[in-house]
């Protein structure tokens, strides 16, 4: 997969709205676009005939022949799956009506778009074209899972230029006043964890040290400039809260670290600008060792309150993190250091159990983050001190 990003010259939109974002999928690809359906310069334009609204707008754009055209042919197979018109007006050849219809059962509504987004490749290639337009089906008045939706059709939409190798363009276009939408849509098109993407080798850190045994946590020496900085930093933040630092360990497990490059290559794709904090997370020691071995599980989410969300907690602030540390039988507690993907984030409340759409974290405003996925933040160092 390899991202462009395009702009649309002359657009009287705020600049987060006039970037039109493109991946490539072996000879396809995918564009996400913030505009006007029916504007598309494409063979194809799909509506929904199930979307009054939609329908009502395509056909108004079309114009009446078509608008007639249409009626006749439903009048003709109420029960078809999909009509097809000419383009009338429209910048396109030919404009598709799919039959669909939305579900509160998600599995219902999974199948439901993979057979809606069949049905256009199906007939997309029977006509020979190569390029086709939708719009953000089930995304309005519907009350669909919208992240469901998004990433059902996207999925979909890969896996059909992946496995058929087809050299289309394909457009999913977003009303201009739904931008948390099309950043839902931008996060799926540029995810790797759908499976569709090359593997990739990623290069460990020059710091991180060999061992022929089965080894994640490596004792810094306080000797190393590594050492001071963490230390320093920390002193800064603690103050008289600490009396000494026991030891710094180094957490090199490579599973977790990988899944998080790959998680912060998805983030800059989309985001385009520097996402990564390095932010404390205080528990104790018990909680620690689990989260080295199989990092911040959200299952614990909750323990010490969701005051901003149900999820993992981080702060910038040392001091506060250490509120969240508990003295073991040495009279020792824990901090880690983590890498944290905060990408773009909102203001939270103890409703909401995993990130609003179009946002990948909440936070209080000032200090403390949130996050909703395992992979979303890397604990890089562990801090025993008294």
């Amino acid at each position: 997969m390899n991202p462009l990003f395009l702009k649309n010259k002359g657009s009287s939109l705020p600049s987060y709205k006039f970037e039109r974002v493109c991946a490539t999928f072996k000879r396809g690809k995918i564009e996400i676009e913030m505009g006007d359906i029916t504007m598309q310069k494409v063979d194809v334009i799909i509506g929904s005939s199930s979307s009054r609204l939609l329908r009502k707008a395509i056909l108004k754009a079309a114009g009446n022949e078509i608008q007639t055209a249409y009626n006749l042919e439903l009048n003709n197979h109420p029960n078809s799956i999909l009509i097809e018109t000419l383009s009338g007006a429209l910048p396109c050849k030919q404009i598709f009506f799919v039959q669909w219809e939305p579900d509160n059962d998600e599995k219902v509504l999974e199948q439901s778009l993979a057979d809606l987004i069949s049905t256009v490749v199906q007939n997309v290639k029977s006509h020979n074209f190569t390029s086709f337009a939708l719009p953000a089906i089930g995304c309005g008045k519907y009350h669909c899972s919208i992240d469901i939706v998004v990433k059902t059709m996207v999925l979909e939409m890969k896996k059909h230029l992946m496995t058929k190798n087809l050299p289309w363009t394909v457009k999913f276009v977003v009303e201009a006043d739904q931008e948390n939408i099309y950043d839902e849509f931008c996060k799926q098109l540029f995810t790797r964890e759908d499976g569709l993407h090359e593997s990739k080798i990623y290069q460990l850190p020059s710091t991180w040290e060999t061992s022929n045994e089965y080894k994640i946590r490596f004792i810094l020496s306080i000797r190393t400039d590594e050492y001071r900085s963490i230390a320093y930093n920390f002193n800064r933040s603690m103050k008289e809260k600490y009396t000494q630092i026991v030891k710094i360990e180094r957490i090199q497990n490579k599973r977790w670290y990988t899944q998080y490059l790959a998680h912060r290559e998805d983030f800059e794709r989309r985001l385009r600008k520097d996402i990564e904090r390095i932010l404390y997370h205080g528990c104790p020691e018990q909680a620690a060792s689990s989260i080295i071995e199989d990092c911040f599980n959200r299952s614990f989410a909750g323990t010490h309150g969701t005051l901003y969300g149900v999820g993992v907690y981080f702060s910038s602030k040392a001091n506060y993190s250490h509120k969240y540390t508990k003295t073991n039988a040495n009279g020792e507690r824990c901090m880690f250091i983590a890498r944290v993907l905060v990408g773009k984030t909102i203001i939270g409340n103890d409703s909401m159990k995993t990130r609003p759409l179009g946002f990948d974290s909440t936070t209080d405003g000032n200090h403390i983050f949130v996050t909703y996925h395992d992979a979303q933040a890397y604990a890089e160092y562990l801090i025993t001190y008294k």
